[in-house]
């Protein structure tokens, strides 16, 4: 590997969710920010949000 060439690796980078759920992971970032994890994904929490387009055909 040449050397200087490599980004700084952080063992201890913290990831922030948008719902306030952290955890620290390794990353060449020191923070990340997140909009969807483990915690709030519809996937992991068994809730599905549903979304009613019902009428957009028929108003256009």
């Amino acid at each position: 590997m040449k050397a200087q060439i490599h980004p700084t690796y952080y063992e201890d980078a913290v990831v922030t969710c948008a719902c306030g759920n952290t955890f620290t992971t390794g990353s060449t970032r020191k923070e990340l920010k997140t909009e969807i994890c483990s915690v709030c994904h519809p996937f992991f929490t068994g809730t599905q949000r549903i979304v009613d387009t019902g009428g957009q055909v028929e108003r256009f």
